[in-house]
């Protein structure tokens, strides 16, 4: 089993994925869905012929790595060292009282239940503060007695109705409504306080690190996801380690380790390969119409559209993108073709899929490295097993 990271361990780890993305980006960074050709597949015919001819299916199931053409194997088995880490240390927790449960969605409690399991500081906490908090769930759950609970949301209805629930139970929460982006949140911050954020967004949890650790907040826990929904068109290294990065990331980039749907139902698994098999198709359509061999980007429809048969939904689709349409394609063999293409681009995708979880690594390491430059002494663990969410990675940070 794999301990979890800290200290040295932090900086070791992040140099290694440095490197390791750094020596392969021309494999992760073009995306099979907008290029017919990638640059790689010279490099590699043989793992490239094997992928294309691969059916769909074989994108989602578990296929052993050793069994695909190299590079392959040996990428799988290094991503798969790169990334590794164990869980944090469970400390336990009181049962949670006076069914606090009520009305949050299952897999949302468990996953409250597990990070609130994890939170192991040696100083005690006097004052929760729950940061995005929606209707703060979270700190009730972590309220225990003597401790107090600030919950900071941006959405009014969700303020009142946890102040609602918080008084319901009896509790000492205050809810605030709370823009976390702008300046005077800072004022609820400090070094009374331990700062607990659950999947907060990008730049929201971006401007928490940053703002909490110039506050000299005592403790932050920090379970990072959307590393995408940041400004500007590249990402903004924090660490000093991760300025020296060779890695220029795109928003493109930022998105790869979230492209994993690991909670969807069949029946929108169904719907969303449908839905990328049409626009395949419109993609092929687009580049014989425009003599050019570049993907058009095109804007998210309605799920109605599925409905149309393909023609209208080229047809409507191309007006929507002021395209005139001269080309009348064989309409079937079309449809087809962007089925055959899905099946491809989901396949290629398999090899850019090895860097995903190497790369949200690389993410939370830069936060956990800025953290340290900030004086705190700080663990990256798992806080719950995968399929609960992929966005299971928890930083820890504590001032000594």
């Amino acid at each position: 089993m794999h301990p979890f990271l800290h200290s040295h361990h932090l900086s070791n780890r992040f140099q290694a994925l440095d490197q390791f993305l750094s020596a392969h980006q021309q494999l992760w960074k073009p995306r099979p869905f907008t290029a017919l050709r990638l640059d790689w597949e010279t490099e590699y015919p043989e793992l490239a012929a094997y992928l294309r001819q691969c059916p769909l299916a074989d994108a989602e199931s578990s296929i052993d790595p050793q069994d695909l053409p190299a590079p392959f194997p040996q990428l799988a088995q290094q991503a798969q060292q790169l990334s590794a880490v164990g869980d944090l240390p469970d400390i336990g927790l009181p049962p949670a009282g006076h069914r606090l449960d009520v009305n949050v969605p299952g897999r949302k409690w468990q996953q409250i239940e597990a990070f609130s399991r994890r939170l192991g500081f040696h100083q005690q906490t006097h004052h929760w503060l729950d940061w995005c908090a929606g209707k703060g769930h979270l700190g009730r759950r972590l309220l225990q007695p003597g401790q107090q609970l600030t919950c900071l949301e941006y959405d009014a209805e969700l303020v009142s109705a946890g102040q609602a629930l918080s008084d319901h139970h009896h509790l000492p929460a205050t809810h605030v409504h709370q823009d976390v982006m702008a300046a005077d949140s800072a004022r609820h911050l400090g070094s009374d306080k331990s700062v607990v954020a659950l999947h907060a967004c990008g730049e929201l949890h971006v401007h928490l690190l940053r703002t909490a650790s110039q506050q000299g907040c005592r403790h932050l826990a920090v379970a990072p996801c959307c590393y995408n929904r940041v400004p500007g068109d590249h990402y903004q290294p924090l660490s000093t380690a991760a300025q020296h990065s060779p890695l220029r990331l795109s928003m493109n980039d930022l998105g790869l380790p979230l492209s994993e749907t690991v909670t969807a139902g069949a029946r929108v698994k169904h719907q969303r390969d449908r839905s990328m098999a049409r626009r395949l198709a419109f993609d092929l359509l687009q580049r014989q119409q425009r003599q050019c061999d570049e993907y058009l980007p095109t804007p998210s429809l309605p799920v109605a559209w599925l409905e149309k048969p393909l023609e209208q939904y080229c047809r409507d689709l191309a007006q929507l993108r002021g395209l005139e349409l001269s080309v009348t394609p064989d309409w079937a063999a079309l449809e087809a073709a962007g089925w055959q293409r899905l099946a491809e681009v989901r396949n290629l995708e398999r090899l850019r899929n090895l860097f995903r979880r190497p790369l949200e690594m690389w993410l939370v390491l830069d936060r956990a490295l800025f953290l340290e430059e900030q004086g705190y002494s700080v663990r990256v663990g798992t806080f719950c097993e995968y399929p609960l969410t992929p966005r299971n990675l928890l930083l820890l940070a504590e001032r000594d």
